[in-house]
């Protein structure tokens, strides 16, 4: 007989057993009070691998005494949903939970199959995914489950499993940094951390930092490049970099690069960080951002992310200022509903004999050939007043540029007083 994994020897035997999840399983936690009315619920698990979604699926099952039945959104589709629906109304007295694994890898058509049987009763549906559900599951179904969000385990909650495990097996020969070495590799996973036991588990010398790096092999980050990490991650550096957090900046960034993430993107993303968030506050910021993203093509990894990691401090270090990414918005925005509007015809070229009788380029002024190197023209369509759109902030480099606003606003008014 094959041996089962410590996974599934080890899974908890009733909700009590289930740690991590104080929050639904605690006193007012949902779980306990459905438990308790008698009533059960039809919910959607969210939550990382390892956080004991399936368990938690099984054993409130288990709580209402009903029956059980997994369904795969890999290995089931609508046709196996109908028979086991036929299967339930032949048998309305016994209660039927049906438990949906990867509830999002169903599509749209195969989701709305579900929601007439939840709401006659039929069924108590029971999903559980990865993915975030308002981009996961339609709103159809969404509307009518409860979202549960499960945690990644606590380190005190992955000590408890360790301890389950050498109560019913035999204590393990691990030093206590090894130990602590072992609760941090897990990195918040159960089914994970039984793996990595799994082991070491028939070792007989006691095992330290050294043997134990021998024992293990590295745990793959935690990282979605298409999923939630992605977006979660992206988001936490880019809030670290416009937070002037280098430090906190610096560790999303490794956590990225550790987990796969393209260079491309998180130099675009650097790029984009320089240009929103610090703008004309620091105009060096931009062309870093560009040496470090040319840097890493040339070099690749490991040399590269060095120019990467440079950038990040560098645009967390510098003045902030989002003058420009509003200046520019509040231009678009004028530009969309004014778009109808032609320019001055004096500051229009004119390549033909027709264009130059229509007035194109009539009375133009070169402002290189002006004294101060201004003319002060109206370059704004006729039809529209002046509008100010960039406003420097008093921070960096945009100091010296609100100087330069205030002369020429300065001498613009005084070209228009003399035209008076």
């Amino acid at each position: 007989m094959t041996p089962r994994p410590l996974a599934e020897a080890l899974r908890p035997k009733t909700l009590s057993d289930i740690v991590g999840q104080d929050h639904l399983l605690g006193p007012d936690g949902l779980i306990t009070r459905s438990v308790a009315s008698g009533r059960p619920l039809s919910f959607l698990l969210w939550g990382p691998p390892g956080c004991g979604k399936t368990t938690l699926a099984r054993l409130y099952a288990s709580a209402f005494q009903a029956e059980f039945i997994t369904f795969s959104a890999i290995f089931h589709g609508t046709a196996d949903l109908k028979k086991l629906i036929e299967r339930a109304k032949e048998q309305p007295l016994f209660h039927k939970i049906l438990f949906v694994d990867e509830i999002h890898r169903f599509n749209k058509a195969q989701q709305d199959a579900f929601l007439p049987f939840i709401e006659d009763g039929t069924i108590t549906l029971v999903g559980a995914t990865t993915e975030n559900p308002s981009f996961a599951l339609n709103n159809a179904l969404l509307s009518r489950l409860r979202v549960l969000t499960l945690h990644t385990l606590p380190t005190d909650a992955l000590e408890r499993i360790l301890r389950r495990f050498e109560t019913t097996y035999h204590p393990l020969p691990l030093t206590n940094e090894a130990r602590q070495a072992v609760l941090s590799l897990a990195q918040g996973d159960g089914r994970y951390l039984l793996n990595l036991v799994e082991n070491i588990q028939n070792e007989k010398n006691t095992i330290g930092l050294a043997e134990l790096s021998r024992l293990m092999q590295k745990r793959p980050p935690l990282y979605d490049k298409h999923g939630d990490n992605h977006f979660n991650l992206i988001s936490a550096l880019h809030k670290s970099v416009r937070g002037s957090d280098a430090d906190a900046a610096l560790y999303y960034l490794a956590r990225m690069l550790e987990g796969g993430e393209s260079a491309d993107y998180i130099a675009r993303r650097l790029v984009r960080m320089a240009v929103e968030d610090i703008g004309l506050a620091d105009p060096e910021a931009l062309q870093l951002t560009l040496n470090a993203w040319r840097a890493y093509d040339q070099l690749g990894a490991p040399e590269g992310e060095l120019a990467l990691a440079q950038a990040t401090v560098y645009l967390a270090l510098a003045p902030k200022s989002n003058a420009l990414y509003t200046a520019f918005g509040k231009a678009r925005k004028t530009a969309q509903a004014t778009s109808h509007l032609a320019p001055p015809a004096k500051i229009l070229n004119a390549p033909t004999p027709l264009m130059k009788e229509l007035g194109y380029g009539k009375d133009y002024i070169y402002d290189p050939d002006t004294v101060d190197g201004f003319s002060g023209q109206n370059y704004f369509p006729p039809e529209m007043e002046r509008l100010s759109f960039y406003e420097p902030v008093a921070r960096g480099f945009e100091r010296e540029m609100q100087k330069r606003l205030d002369y020429f606003t300065k001498l613009r008014k005084k070209t228009s007083l003399s035209e008076t």
